[in-house]
């Protein structure tokens, strides 16, 4: 897996105003916690968080969190935008350790989707989800799972029970007793000449948990 380092600083100052002029200064502000630590503010470069997150694995990867010249092994655990600019306002790190498992969100690739049956016959198919949360080790955690639609047949649905998942990592979302549908097969309206056919709808999204 790909490995990021981000810089973050010591935040002394908390609170609504001193956050404010944290950001008119293009800083993010921003805590890590976790690992039976007590929680740390910090705050991060703008320019550099903006770089880094360009890359889409940066939000899926184990990074290396450097404060003050101290490194730290993290995830980023949650990002809050400003809900008119979508401007981020701050960011939650947690601390791991190589001994514990964590739970992080992974992008789904899907593969092989052209030559599947359900495309051969001209249907469509939907991809109703693209990331789901997974429980694992750190030295377990993968880039992202593949999702191989070679067999995706007309009338078929894609669940979650239904992915390969690396040795020794878990869906949060089967731990929970949701088996909810990754994709499915349906005929276009230009097939059928009346509405979609053949696509199961499922309601609810994936849990994820409060961070």
């Amino acid at each position: 897996m790909k490995e990021f380092e981000i810089n973050a600083n010591i935040r002394n100052e908390t609170g609504s105003r001193a956050s404010r002029r944290m950001r008119r200064g293009n800083n993010v502000p921003a805590v890590l916690y976790g690992a039976k630590k007590d929680p740390v503010s910090l705050f991060v470069d703008a320019n550099e968080l903006k770089k880094k997150l360009d890359n889409e694995s940066f939000g899926f990867s184990i990074l290396s969190l450097n404060v003050e010249d101290k490194k730290e092994p993290a995830i980023l655990k949650a990002v809050q935008r400003h809900p008119v600019s979508s401007r981020i306002v701050h960011l939650d790190f947690q601390r791991i350790s190589e001994a514990s498992q964590i739970q992080l969100r992974i992008p789904l690739h899907f593969i092989n989707e052209e030559a599947s049956p359900a495309k051969q016959m001209g249907l469509g198919i939907n991809r109703l989800i693209t990331e789901v949360e997974i429980s694992c080790l750190p030295r377990d955690l993968p880039e992202a799972i593949i999702v191989d639609m070679s067999n995706m047949a007309p009338g078929q649905n894609l669940h979650l029970s239904e992915l390969i998942l690396p040795e020794g990592a878990v869906l949060t979302a089967l731990s929970h007793g949701t088996d909810q549908a990754v994709a499915t097969v349906f005929t276009p309206r230009e097939m059928s000449g009346t509405e979609e056919t053949g696509v199961v709808e499922e309601t609810g999204e994936e849990g994820t948990e409060d961070s």
